[in-house]
């Protein structure tokens, strides 16, 4: 299974250094999609992201409406993350799908909503209480991820931890 996990004009730096460490972490393939807050060459991008930097596959894109030319959403497996979204990012069976696309917007503002209005059926969102407007970008990519690979079951990642087992 292919994992894309696509941040559109992310503004924060940190966020996006600690989305490439996890994105090395599962193997997942990163796009960052213009114009972003920061130069990914920045000092924070990088410490966030320590030495995973060359462990990462990287496509960037000029813009979203260049990223969709490229990837339609309707031939591609492709979710749109969103606290608006119609399904739980539980709900959908990842399992019989080769490559997936999870999509998420900026910080302040999220994924534009003529995009997850026109694909409502592939918004999902991260339950929460109602009084709270959204998590930090991280860890909505930490969650998403990581329940796709899991109904994959890890599939190339460690089973077992060695640690335990040296003597």
């Amino acid at each position: 299974m292919k994992l894309n996990i696509v941040l559109v004009e992310p503004e924060i730096p940190q966020n996006t250094g600690n989305i490439a460490r996890t994105c090395a972490a599962i193997g997942a393939k990163l796009h960052l999609v213009y114009p972003l807050g920061f130069s990914i060459s920045e000092k924070s991008v990088k410490r966030a992201g320590l030495d995973y930097w060359d462990k990462l596959e990287i496509e960037e894109h000029l813009s979203f409406e260049k990223f969709l030319e490229k990837y339609s959403p309707e031939q591609k497996n492709m979710f749109f993350v969103t606290t608006k979204g119609k399904h739980v990012y539980s709900e959908p069976n990842y399992k019989d799908m080769d490559e997936i696309f999870a999509l998420f917007g900026k910080e302040t503002k999220g994924l534009p909503e003529d995009i997850l209005l026109k694909y409502i059926d592939k918004t999902i969102r991260i339950p929460m209480r109602t009084t709270l407007r959204s998590l930090n970008l991280a860890n909505s990519v930490a969650i998403v991820a990581y329940d796709i690979i899991r109904q994959h079951e890890f599939d190339g990642l460690e089973e077992i931890s060695s640690y335990f087992d040296k003597e």
